[in-house]
């Protein structure tokens, strides 16, 4: 996934912590195998590479995956996307790499032309290629790869412990001294959250999503590596970063990107309509939260 991984647990007796890194290896890369972009032999990587009107039978796994994030693309009217591949690769983020000079007129047009969420069919476990369209699971896979590492662990008896990939968490159970798995939601470089914001990770997952790791300055303008699925472009706006709570670490990490997406503006509505505990840092050095964050704060 191009990132770290880090497991902090309490292993149950006869299970070692080799035994505990073993297995979160194993499923890390179950789901790479599956669902990564930047691996030529996925899953992923073959549909994309597939002969339009042929169809796919999908892992139970990555199935889970498509439907979810369809759910979040028809939920959020097509803010979340997991069909943008290509254009993604146009404009440097992508398994191609980066390039010199951002995409424009024809090139970008033709391609946002053939992406799209509604595209896509599923028949039974089966998923249909219709042509031209490339799967980019990026904004949902990292998530559900931190829930699949924390399911391994639960099946070898785990029951207190904390999985991050990449800075997204989920939590299960208490430390060794009976305390939370606290866990601080980083500040953007160049801004200062009024109060650190500390969430306890109990039964709880935190993804965070921003412009500040990944992006490419074109004529002086910053351009986000994440991109809007419904112009094309990448995100412009006020928000440097959300962060999202949820039960499961790929609902967290989807709805990290429909909120990007969507703006602070936009996003708070949207994600008070839907009961999201959602908290923004701006540019300006403002904060914003949903009133289900600030539920789980008075909490």
């Amino acid at each position: 996934m191009g990132v770290s991984w880090t497991v902090q647990a309490c292993p149950p007796a006869g299970v070692s912590a080799e035994d505990l890194r073993v297995a979160a290896q194993a499923a890390a890369n179950a789901v790479v195998l599956q669902m990564s972009g930047w691996e030529p032999a996925s899953d992923l990587s073959r549909f994309n590479r597939a002969k339009a009107g042929t169809w796919h039978d999908l892992p139970a796994d990555f199935a889970a995956v498509v439907d979810r994030a369809l759910h979040w693309a028809g939920e959020s009217d097509g803010a979340f996307d997991p069909t943008i591949g290509r254009l993604t690769d146009l404009w440097g983020f992508g398994p191609a790499g980066p390039r010199a000079e951002p995409p424009a007129g024809r090139e970008l047009d033709g391609l946002w032309s053939q992406s799209g969420w509604t595209r896509l069919e599923r028949r039974g476990d089966a998923l249909l290629q219709p042509g031209g369209l490339d799967l980019d699971l990026s904004g949902i896979a990292k998530g559900f790869g931190v829930d699949a590492i924390l399911r391994a662990l639960q099946a070898l008896g785990v029951r207190h412990a904390l999985v991050e990939i990449g800075g997204e968490l989920r939590g299960l159970g208490v430390q060794p001294d009976g305390q939370p798995w606290w866990v601080e939601i980083e500040s953007p470089p160049g801004l200062t959250a009024p109060e650190p914001v500390v969430v306890a990770l109990h039964r709880l997952s935190l993804a965070t999503s921003g412009d500040y790791r990944r992006f490419r300055m074109d004529s002086g303008r910053r351009r986000s590596h994440t991109l809007d699925p419904r112009t094309g472009q990448p995100v412009e706006a006020a928000a440097a970063s959300v962060s999202v709570l949820a039960e499961t670490c790929m609902d967290a990490d989807a709805l990290c990107t429909v909120l990007i997406v969507l703006g602070p503006d936009a996003g708070m509505t949207w994600g008070t309509e839907h009961g999201v505990a959602a908290y923004w840092q701006l540019r300006d050095g403002g904060e914003r939260m949903t009133p289900a964050f600030a539920t789980m704060l008075e909490d």
